[in-house]
């Protein structure tokens, strides 16, 4: 009481006349402008860049499209035509992973069997994988030069290869299929592997039988994971660019490839940038319903996932299990290991037996990287183009981490100011690389001679895939220990490096070699930004294919092998480095 009274008496005496005003409350404003000022602080880079390369050029592609010169009838006939066969292609390979990725999951949720871990593995190592890496895969496994079409050619004597599979709508769905299962297999099956079985034991005393138990109890709870899943799924289908562009062509054109098309082969920017309108307004359609599900998806985990495992036991689950086991390791397994193979392959025909190829060994094609044989001023051979994403990629770990660190620290502890502006920084995801890129050649004009611009795209890409690795390491750190360091007179500085740098070290790795990855293997964005004499390595390798001959062909799988092992232990880096709870993806 006597120092409540005090505090009431010291300042009724500040408020007399002669005694100066109370100074706390005039520097009230000053003190919240100049709190605000340092909370924007760490928004400033991100958001200047994001403005500069993102919002400018979709804008400009906006602006573009409203051109009335590219609303023809043919023009609206193409694009249905288009739209349509986007939709089409998309809704049959969603359909085809949900029958892969559904027993895979129930395979994974339910049964504890030797080798489950690296099966598991192998599913989600393509989803990483560079889409010139897979479709070069299934080249070698099922192309015109593939093992398969070799082995058939040469057991009954054929002169021309019996399958045909690249330039199909097969070829499209199946390589779909190949990277989009473990998404099916992480979601569905994170869902079916919580689910308290009690309720199945329940349903089965009362005399559900299991097609029963399925429909009426187990799909119930399973179906906003599904939907969520299902929807996922459909959105990376729909968006395809190198998989369609690679192992379908130009006959089989999606909105990312026609879009692509228009503003490299025809010059068609208006069209380009009208395709670009349409492929956007969809992706922002299917963003917001998955967004809705999502919450709905994780809304319900129970039981622990231990809780639901077993050993097979019946002959039933036994047959299951081991054939199932077959299929995935056999579907996974040969198009990833018929690319290295292929890649020392050495083919010839022997002129005096009808069909008939010998097989070799040879380093001719890993040799010819590093060779200009033509010459030619204008050939940049492979090694080449192999420095050049080195260092793009370089260049992209740099700028992503520069200007996802402060955005990442302030998303650690978020406020209103935070929330909001945290879905702008992923709104890159929901835009294609294709427009990403198609946006860059409208907006920046001349400038898009400089080497600077592919950097600056992949890091658009990777930017958010950055924020998300660095946040939840950042949130981890408590801040009892930045002020124990600071009351034993650790300036900021050295109780960063002493306090906060131990602990997010490992996601900055993994955040780093995540903007590596990405960077080494984009081709939508860079297929049209880069400069016929600063190649990628994806782009040297669709040009490598699209070309005859089988040297071309050898190069191409050898840079492809190249790309896979870099990619895949970048993969494996990511997924020891990362921080725990970070997610699935």
């Amino acid at each position: 009481m006597n120092e409540s009274a005090n505090e009431r008496v010291s300042e009724s005496a500040n408020q007399r006349p002669g005694n100066p005003p109370n100074r706390s409350s005039a520097d009230s404003p000053n003190r919240r402008i100049v709190d605000s000022l340092i909370r924007l602080a760490p928004w400033l880079g991100v958001s200047a860049f994001l403005g500069v390369f993102f919002f400018y050029p979709i804008a400009r592609i906006l602006a573009l499209s409203l051109d009335l010169s590219a609303l023809t009838a043919d023009n609206f006939a193409l694009t249905f035509s288009v739209l349509r066969f986007t939709f089409y292609q998309a809704f049959l390979s969603t359909l085809l992973t949900l029958a892969l990725g559904l027993p895979a999951a129930f395979l994974f949720a339910r049964f504890d069997f030797r080798g489950k871990a690296f099966l598991r593995t192998l599913t989600a190592i393509p989803f990483m994988l560079p889409t010139v890496v897979v479709a070069a895969g299934f080249n070698a496994w099922l192309g015109p030069r593939g093992w398969l079409n070799l082995a058939l050619m040469r057991l009954f004597g054929l002169e021309s290869p019996p399958v045909i599979f690249v330039g199909t709508l097969g070829a499209i769905l199946l390589a779909h299929v190949f990277y989009n299962t473990t998404i099916v297999v992480r979601m569905a099956g994170n869902a079916l592997a919580h689910l308290d079985p009690r309720l199945d034991q329940a349903a089965r005393s009362l005399g559900a039988d299991p097609p029963r138990l399925f429909w009426r109890v187990t799909l119930p709870l399973l179906r906003p994971s599904l939907l969520a899943a299902a929807l996922l799924v459909f959105l990376f289908d729909f968006t395809s660019f190198g998989v369609v562009l690679l192992l379908g062509g130009s006959r089989f054109a999606t909105l990312e490839v026609e879009t692509y098309l228009q503003a490299v082969r025809f010059f068609n920017l208006p069209l380009a940038a009208w395709l670009s309108l349409i492929q956007l307004l969809c992706t922002l359609v299917f963003s917001i319903l998955y967004s809705r599900l999502v919450p709905r998806a994780a809304a319900s985990a129970p039981r622990p996932a231990v809780s639901n495992l077993r050993r097979a036991r019946a002959w039933s689950q036994r047959l299951f299990v081991s054939s199932f086991c077959v299929l995935l390791f056999a579907f996974y397994f040969l198009p990833l290991a018929s690319l290295p193979f292929r890649s020392v392959a050495r083919l010839e025909a022997d002129l005096g037996q009808r069909g008939q190829i010998h097989y070799g060994l040879t380093a001719n094609y890993y040799t010819e990287l590093f060779v200009n044989r033509t010459g030619s001023l204008f050939y940049v051979p492979p090694v080449r183009a192999l420095g050049n994403s080195l260092g793009y990629a370089a260049l992209t770990v740099i700028l992503s981490l520069a200007l996802g660190f402060p955005a990442a620290a302030a998303l650690a502890r978020p406020r209103r100011l935070e929330r909001i502006l945290d879905p702008f920084l992923m709104l890159p995801l929901g835009a294609s690389a294709v427009t990403l890129g198609l946006g860059f050649i409208v907006s920046f004009g001349r400038m898009l001679a400089s080497p600077w611009m592919v950097p600056l795209a992949h890091t658009l890409i990777a930017l958010p895939f950055v924020i998300r690795s660095l946040q939840p390491a950042l949130a981890s750190i408590p801040d009892r220990l930045r002020q124990a360091a600071g009351s034993l007179g650790a300036s900021p500085v050295r109780a960063w490096f002493a306090v906060d740098w131990p602990i997010v070290r490992r996601a900055t790795l993994a955040a780093a070699v995540f903007a590596f990855t990405v960077s080494l293997g984009e081709f939508g964005a860079t297929a049209l930004v880069s400069r016929p004499e600063y190649p990628t390595l994806p782009v040297a390798i669709y040009r490598f294919l699209s070309q005859p001959g089988g040297l071309n062909y050898g190069q191409a799988m050898a840079m492809a092998t190249v790309l896979m092992l870099v990619c895949g232990a970048g993969i494996l880096l990511i997924e020891k480095l990362r921080f725990p709870g970070a997610g699935e993806f």
